[in-house]
């Protein structure tokens, strides 16, 4: 039986495109590890899996001045160290890496045992996490076309993103039983990321005696930012997180507000749900969702407002001329070439794997 070792974390973004592969890996009949921080959300969910999870040292990578870059580097160095350690003892075929600010050290402790990497890139350009490892990468997997032309060395191959098989597997009545929600008004499905978006959040509770005249709005605001405020407003609910429960809110969904994180982005393709992205701006990332909004509104998928023109009169505007040229959105999802990623991905693994 061969072994894999996935790593990835920092966000949900980082993780759940991994579910999907592990999945398949183990109905092959791969032993599944995963090495990540031990207090980033990626323990919390792989736990949820059954899968062996072995927690390392990890410090940010910033672009920016903070007193943390002084000690954080000896924390990168410890978990390498850990890292080199831990994949010695394991003795994987491969590692995947899903990027991440956890995922160098391993990757560099799999090139300090000789173990091959591929690197999975969610965004049109690489994180700076990944643009550190891509140089000990064996191949990396990209999900946009145009990300072909920032990876240099002719490993990259272009894979799209692994969906959760489950994702689709939703049921509406499921959904609506649990929001309270009925069959007469569509559902409006707001995402804020794994760790919520107050912009969002804001944006969305500031028009809501507008929107609910048309729509019910089930809302994931982010630990901490449900509202007491509007805990009893009939048409809607909200919830710090979802798991279990999601893929049947999603077939409940009529439409989708969103940030534009490449993951959850896909996954609402996949399901061909029209959407409306509001991607972080430059002054809170690196313009990677900039871009991914970019992409998806060229494509048709989704229409696109900037956060600095955010308004709560044009997010009104926007989200009813969104719906009422929802089945245009519908058919430029449906008229894509839709390409297997899993598939693809696993048969990278297997090809570039350790002989045992």
């Amino acid at each position: 039986m061969k072994t894999i070792v996935f790593t990835g974390g920092g966000s949900a973004g980082h993780v759940t495109p991994n579910l999907a592969l592990m999945h398949k890996l183990k109905q092959q009949g791969w032993d599944v590890k995963y090495i990540g921080s031990a207090t980033g959300i990626e323990k919390e969910i792989i736990d949820r899996e059954g899968v062996p999870f072995y927690p390392i040292s990890s410090g940010k990578l910033r672009r920016y001045f903070d007193l943390k870059n002084i000690k954080d580097p000896f924390k990168v160095m410890k978990g390498v160290y850990e890292s080199y350690r831990l994949l010695k003892r394991l003795k994987p075929a491969i590692v995947f890496s899903k990027g991440g600010f956890v995922s160098v050290p391993v990757v560099l402790g799999s090139r300090m045992n000789n173990i091959p990497v591929i690197i999975h890139e969610s965004d049109m350009t690489p994180g700076l996490a990944n643009k550190i490892s891509i140089p000990f990468a064996t191949k990396v997997c990209v999900t946009f076309p145009e990300s072909l032309s920032h990876i240099k060395g002719g490993k990259s191959v272009l894979t799209g993103l692994p969906i959760r098989e489950h994702i689709s597997s939703g049921k509406a009545t499921r959904a609506l039983q649990l929001c309270d929600f009925h069959s007469q008004k569509p559902v409006i499905l707001v995402m804020g990321g794994s760790l919520g978006s107050q912009v969002l959040n804001q944006a969305v509770r500031s028009n809501l005696v507008r929107l609910l005249q048309q729509f019910q709005i089930v809302h994931l605001c982010g630990k901490g930012n449900v509202s007491v405020e509007h805990l009893h407003t009939r048409g809607y609910k909200q919830f710090e997180y979802l798991n279990e429960e999601l893929p049947d809110v999603l077939a409940m969904t009529d439409l989708v507000i969103s940030r534009a994180g490449a993951t959850s982005i896909f996954e609402f393709l996949g399901l061909e749900k029209p959407m409306l992205l509001i991607p972080l701006s430059r002054q809170a990332s690196r313009g990677d969702q900039i871009l991914n909004a970019a992409s998806f509104q060229k494509a048709g998928y989704a229409d696109v407002i900037q956060e600095e023109d955010l308004t709560t009169e044009g997010l009104g505007d926007h989200v009813e001329a969104l719906y009422k040229n929802r089945e245009t959105y519908k058919a430029a999802m449906q008229s894509r070439n839709e390409s297997d990623a899993v598939a693809a991905i696993v048969k990278l693994i297997e090809s570039h794997s350790n002989s045992l």
